[in-house]
């Protein structure tokens, strides 16, 4: 344990060594990666069209840039703060015995999806001309590329992510022995579709900018 004569920030050294040791262990195999990307890909593309039916009124629109049901900016996003961040949970990290750390991950979540929606417009502007979202008129936004309340949004998103979701998925769908046959699927029909659309160029003429 560190802790100054009147320190009351401190950190337990048994949560240090469970993360080094843990750190050791590679907690995912490749196609359970895959598995947890295109899930999370999926669950960004029917939070982006219920948000479009029920708040923006728009009725169904598909939100992604493929042929199928993902938002492959949030699988990216999902992938980096649990890799990153998942053995952080284990960490307490007080403050007049108050543990801190959850406020931390939010924290980190946040501006990491952040970074990832803002990298990813100027990545999707300069191969296709144009991302897919638009928050010009929103509070304190950046070009229209990011904004401080759908930040916030991602960031409490990611918590039920990491918390719950990840969990209940890491625990009792990715041990399933037809997994890997599952992922090889998805992957090829994930691939037939990335250069299909290669050839026939992306979704934007039919997508609406929110």
């Amino acid at each position: 344990m560190y802790q100054g004569t009147r320190s009351y920030v401190f950190i337990h050294t048994s949560d240090i060594k469970r993360m080094r040791r843990k750190s050791i262990i590679k907690n995912y195999k490749i196609h359970e990666l895959f598995l947890l990307f295109l899930s999370y890909s999926f669950i960004g593309w029917l939070y982006e069209v219920l948000l479009g039916i029920f708040v923006f009124q728009l009725g169904f629109v598909n939100r992604g840039f493929l042929f199928g049901p993902y938002c492959p900016v949030y699988g990216f996003g999902a992938l980096l703060f649990i890799l990153t961040l998942e053995k952080m949970k284990d960490v307490k990290i007080r403050v007049f015995n108050i543990n801190l750390t959850p406020c931390l991950i939010l924290a980190l979540i946040t501006t990491m999806t952040t970074l990832v929606e803002l990298i990813t417009s100027y990545l999707m502007e300069a191969v296709l001309g144009e991302w897919l979202w638009d928050y010009t008129g929103y509070f304190m936004n950046f070009q229209g590329r990011i904004a401080l309340s759908t930040s916030l949004r991602f960031g409490l998103g990611g918590m039920v992510i990491l918390y719950i979701l990840n969990p209940w998925l890491k625990n009792k769908i990715l041990p399933n022995r037809y997994t890997k046959m599952i992922s090889y699927i998805l992957f090829v029909v994930f691939a037939i579709d990335m250069i299909a659309r290669l050839f026939v160029g992306s979704n934007f003429t039919n997508a609406i900018k929110m």
